[in-house]
C-alpha cells in the first residue's frame, strides 16, 4: 500500500509564503495522479489542486487560483504545493492524496476520486 508523508507546513504571516512537500516512503508518486485538499475545523475538505501523472494538467479551486502553484519532480518523485500570498483563511490541515486512475479536469479536485491519503500537514496563517 503506497504510503507518503506531506512536509512543510507551519506557522506564517499574511501574504507569507509556504512550500509543500509530498514524497512517498520507499516509492515514487511518479506513477500517480495527485490532489492536494485541506479541511479547517469544522468545514469540509476541500479540493485546493491537482495534477496529472505527467504534469501535463493542472487545475486549482477558485479560492487558490493565481497565488497556489501545484508541480512535480519526477527525478525526486515528489509534488509540491507552492502556496504564496497567504491569506488567513487558508489556515487548515494539507493533504496530498494519490491515485493510479486517470483524472480529469472536473474530477480532480473530488475526494472520491483518491484512494489514498497522506497523514496532512497544519498550516497555520496568522499575525
Amino acid at each position: 500500500q503506497l504510503q507518503f508523508v506531506e512536509s512543510g507546513g507551519g506557522l506564517v504571516q499574511p501574504g507569507g509564503s509556504l512550500r509543500l512537500s509530498c514524497v512517498a516512503s520507499g516509492s515514487t508518486l511518479s506513477n500517480y495522479d495527485i490532489g492536494w485538499f485541506r479541511q479547517a475545523p469544522g468545514k469540509e475538505r476541500e479540493g485546493v489542486s491537482c495534477i496529472r501523472r505527467n504534469g501535463g494538467m493542472t487545475h486549482y479551486g477558485d479560492s487558490v487560483k493565481g497565488r497556489f502553484t501545484i508541480s512535480r519532480d519526477k527525478s525526486k518523485g515528489a509534488v509540491y504545493l507552492q502556496m504564496n500570498n497567504l491569506k488567513p483563511s487558508d489556515t487548515a490541515t494539507y493533504y496530498c492524496a494519490a491515485t493510479t486512475l486517470n483524472t480529469i479536469a472536473s474530477t480532480c479536485r473530488r475526494e472520491s476520486s483518491y484512494p489514498s491519503w497522506g497523514q496532512g500537514t497544519q498550516v497555520t496563517v496568522s499575525s
